[in-house]
């Protein structure tokens, strides 16, 4: 695998992390018995902790770029062993 392919990869991985990552540990206004600011809606993130989540976010696709990785290079699963569909 090139260094563009890895990359747009490893992109790929943390994008769809992120998403699985963002509402861990939310608590809205309507659960803490806040009244929200004018315009907000109350189940808003009170604190989305969004420095912390992209932290989270960059290693834990990290984790799952490193065991792609060793999967391609140890060929634990190649392309003739993978069921063809038709």
């Amino acid at each position: 695998m090139g260094p563009v392919t890895c990359i747009a990869v490893y992109l790929t991985i943390w994008w769809t992390t992120l998403f699985a990552v963002l509402p861990l540990g939310n608590r809205t206004f309507h659960e803490m018995g806040i009244t929200p600011p004018p315009g907000a809606d109350p189940g808003a993130p009170v604190n989305p902790n969004l420095k912390r989540k992209f932290f989270t976010t960059t290693w834990v696709s990290a984790l799952v770029m490193a065991g792609l990785l060793l999967v391609i290079h140890f060929k634990l699963i190649t392309l003739p062993s993978l069921p063809a569909t038709y």
